[in-house]
């Protein structure tokens, strides 16, 4: 199951590498619970798919352009541990920002349950019960 997982992911990865964030709600179960790091704006806990869709357009918003791709893939049993690079310009500023953290996934019969978006390396590993 953990290899199907993986191959959901790339496809996800892949969209949004292009800046297409709307084909990852098919993956989401209806009960997702996304964490976002409390160092993040508007960090916190989001339940759900409305959750999600509120969480992602408050992201979303503050960028004429957004992509986020996936470095590697680490599988844990039912979870995926993916480092990430975000690389996005500012909307009206035309800053640009590049950014690497990590998002876990744990999965249950195929869907996403859970969504973490962890920004240091150790607390990411922590999280997935990798820490030595």
């Amino acid at each position: 199951m953990s290899e199907q997982n993986v191959e959901a992911l790339r496809a996800v990865y892949a969209r949004w590498a292009q800046g297409d964030f709307t084909t990852s709600l098919p993956l989401y179960d209806e009960a997702i619970t996304l964490v976002i790091d409390p160092g993040i704006p508007d960090g916190g806990n989001y339940q759900g798919i409305e959750g999600v869709r509120t969480y992602m357009s408050a992201f979303l918003e503050p960028w004429d352009t957004l992509t986020i791709a996936a470095e590697s893939y680490e599988t844990i049993e039912d979870r995926v541990l993916v480092a990430v690079r975000q690389a996005g310009t500012g909307q009206g500023s035309g800053v640009p920002v590049e950014l690497e953290y990590f998002q876990l996934w744990t999965f249950r019969d195929g869907k996403a349950v859970g969504f973490q978006v962890i920004m240091s390396e150790e607390r990411a590993r922590e999280a997935a019960g990798l820490a030595d």
